[in-house]
């Protein structure tokens, strides 16, 4: 995952533009990819795909040529999708065009002028405090002009008919944790899902431009929404704060309950939230309305209540690989593979024997005067099956972890008192 991102951070990934392409050309590198292209123009639903953006080079400087500000030192010295500009403005015109972080007075902000006519630039707040000539000679060089927008898809085929979608995206230029993190924990986790044997689900990862590539793959594979059971956003995985999972819009579908249950014993120290209260991404796509697919957001934020939300680095130039918490991506890969096989296991248990279990026949038993809490552990799981409740319903009920209930019913299966369904089924 470090080789990747030091590979590709510093690429200029635009919406359109040829660092996103060279980008997507190195992960395809990685994993096989299904490249999917927009050209500028096209109509996705009520959006519209926009051109590609270039910049050739951006400054400002005194009159007597003394550059103060230069796009050749960091790409995000000028906003995203800026429109070209020459000329010399006043200080109060300049200053009002000139965007500065001020959670990180140090650090140069990530703005954008996507779908707007107008010119930025950016910078640290000292550059902005220093420029106190009258006058100042500004020249952007950027071009706005026809290309495709492009969208990486990985898929592994399972045994149904079911899709699960993980997103990440691909652009932010020079910025690792939004959302570089997010893109190879997604690889690393379908690199080990074409390992797996008879998967339920198909899975397919999508790389995309924020928000338009989700909303153009989307508009295009409308056929495919109805197959898609529910998703998982990928984001910000790179601090070392616990995981924060966002629950869909529905909030109370099978792919929510699963996910939730097993990221709380994967990552005791985790929190969640409502839709749209932990952070907010392409995630929001998938939930719209005349779509309504379940996808959650995994991610790595400070919580709102710390005051550093979602994290201090946040779109600026000090969102770099050193600021990246790798054995916390590596902990991420593995929170969203349990969780997928939390979903893959959700099986209903369905009871093939009538009346309490005689545990001690089986070598089941646990002495409720030696072990009280794994004897009401073992005793409340099999009181609920009957056909009608899956394994995650049966761990929340019971207030057991989901690996615990799975031991348990596999045990039982072994001895053959029940049988999984894939459906539910009544049977007293």
């Amino acid at each position: 995952m470090k080789a990747i991102i030091d590979g590709v951070w510093f690429l200029e990934r635009d919406l359109v533009s040829d660092g996103f392409d060279k980008a997507l050309e190195r992960l395809a590198g990685e994993l096989p990819l299904t490249i999917h292209s927009y050209p500028t123009g096209t109509e996705a639903w009520t959006w519209i795909i926009p051109d590609k953006w270039t910049c050739q080079e951006a400054y400002v400087e005194r009159l007597n040529g003394e550059r103060v500000l230069d796009y050749a030192n960091h790409p995000l010295h000028c906003a995203r999708y800026s429109a070209a500009f020459e000329g010399i403005v006043h200080r109060e015109e300049l200053l009002k065009h000139l965007h500065v972080c001020h959670m990180r007075p140090d650090a140069i902000p990530y703005a954008w002028k996507h779908y707007k006519n107008d010119w930025a630039l950016c910078s640290t707040v000292a550059c902005r405090e220093g420029l106190t000539d009258e006058t100042y000679r500004v020249v952007i060089r950027s071009r706005h002009e026809p290309g495709l927008l492009k969208v990486g898809e990985a898929r592994v085929d399972g045994l149904g008919n079911e899709e699960i979608v993980l997103c990440a995206h691909l652009d932010h230029p020079a910025m690792v944790n939004d959302d570089l993190a997010g893109v190879v924990v997604g690889i690393e986790v379908m690199r080990e899902l074409t390992e797996r044997q008879n998967l339920r689900y198909t899975y397919r990862l999508l790389l995309t431009p924020e928000t338009i590539g989700s909303v153009a793959w989307l508009s295009q594979h409308e056929d495919l929404i109805p197959r898609i059971k529910g998703g998982l956003f990928l984001e910000m995985l790179g601090t070392d704060c616990p995981h924060a999972l966002q629950m869909s819009f529905q909030g109370d579908t099978e792919v929510d309950a699963c996910f939730l249950v097993a990221l709380r014993e994967l990552d005791p120290e985790a929190w969640h939230g409502p839709y749209r209260r932990v952070i907010g991404n392409d995630e929001r796509q998938f939930n719209a309305p005349g779509v309504r697919i379940p996808m959650l957001s995994l991610s790595r934020v400070f919580h709102p209540s710390t005051g550093k939300w979602p994290y201090p680095e946040y779109h600026s130039s000090a969102d770099t690989p050193d600021y990246v918490a790798y054995d916390r991506l590596v902990d991420s890969v593995d929170a969203v593979l349990g969780m997928i096989s939390a979903l893959e296991q959700n099986l209903y248990p369905v009871n093939l024997f009538r009346g309490e279990v005689f545990c001690t026949r089986y070598g089941m038993f646990v002495d409720f005067y030696q072990d009280q809490q794994s004897n009401r552990r073992l005793f409340d799981i099999i009181q609920l099956i009957d056909g009608t409740r899956t394994v995650t319903q049966i761990a929340t009920s019971a207030g057991v972890p989901f690996s615990v209930v799975l031991e348990k019913l596999e045990q039982l299966e072994r001895h053959g008192l029940i049988r999984f369904s894939p459906t539910p089924v009544r049977n007293r």
